[in-house]
């Protein structure tokens, strides 16, 4: 079943220098339990084409269907969860507090909120930080608390801007490790927009490769990896040929840059 499908879509801004055009004819099909990973350089329209999905920007011409029904729909009957690049939780509200936002907006009683908070807390192993404030969590736990905050009304498809990029290496790579284990329990779909080769490859199932502005898809790699991914599979030959193929797509898409 498709989950996301993109058909000649194309998207451009005008402004005062003129009109920018951010994506171009850009067709993809997403399959429920998917994940996929959207990489290319600054300014290709990777995140412009997430947005799309949740009903932020809208095409200029193509169509994009989310959940099966228009981005707007899906937006309004809440199909999705977004993860922005920063954490964004509100400094006088607790752990539980931010989490429980989205779930006080949509009038869910104060017994289903504590059981929601209390799950997706557990899910992300921040069980135990609900009476705590932002300021006394690290960047990645901060993080993680973003993504309980994105799965507190169970959605069936959480959209990722580059969750991880601020944070360092080691970081990253534990929460790599447990956004893998959360998409094994969950069965969610992922659309995850990320700058970094090894993790676009460590996490996807899917990896689209996108060119400079005016942002195309110029190939799509279906990853041949097994599900169960320990940190040095990284090291291994089959990794490793999907990340040069992944760099060659970027370097190919540069390539045709005018």
């Amino acid at each position: 079943m498709n989950i996301v499908s993109a058909q000649n879509l194309s998207l451009t801004f005008q402004t005062n220098d003129g009109p920018v055009h951010a994506l171009k004819d850009v067709n993809l099909d997403v399959q429920k339990g998917d994940f996929v990973s959207f990489i290319g350089p600054s300014g290709c329209g990777k995140t412009t084409f997430l947005r799309c999905m949740a009903d932020l920007e809208h095409p200029t011409e193509g169509t994009i269907s989310v959940n099966g029904m228009s981005a707007e729909d899906a937006r309004r009957k809440r199909a999705y969860g977004y993860v922005f690049q920063a954490a964004g939780l509100y400094p006088w509200r607790t752990i539980g507090g931010n989490i429980r936002l989205p779930l006080e907006i949509m009038g869910y009683d104060k017994a289903d909120q504590d059981a929601r908070v209390s799950r997706v807390l557990e899910l992300v192993d921040l069980a135990g930080f609900e009476k705590k404030f932002p300021w006394q969590l690290s960047g990645g736990m901060q993080q993680r608390a973003s993504i309980a905050r994105a799965l507190a009304f169970d959605a069936d498809i959480l959209l990722m801007d580059e969750p991880f990029g601020a944070l360092d290496e080691i970081v990253r790579d534990h929460l790599n490790e447990q956004l893998l284990h959360l998409w094994e329990r969950t069965n969610k779909t992922i659309c995850f927009v990320t700058h970094s080769i090894p993790e676009a490859v460590y996490l996807s199932t899917k990896i689209v490769v996108m060119s400079p502005r005016p942002g195309r898809i110029s190939d799509v790699i279906d990853s041949p990896l097994p599900r169960e991914r320990p940190l040095d599979i990284r090291d291994t030959p089959e990794f490793l040929e999907i990340a040069h193929r992944v760099r060659d797509g970027l370097r190919a898409g540069h390539g045709d840059d005018v």
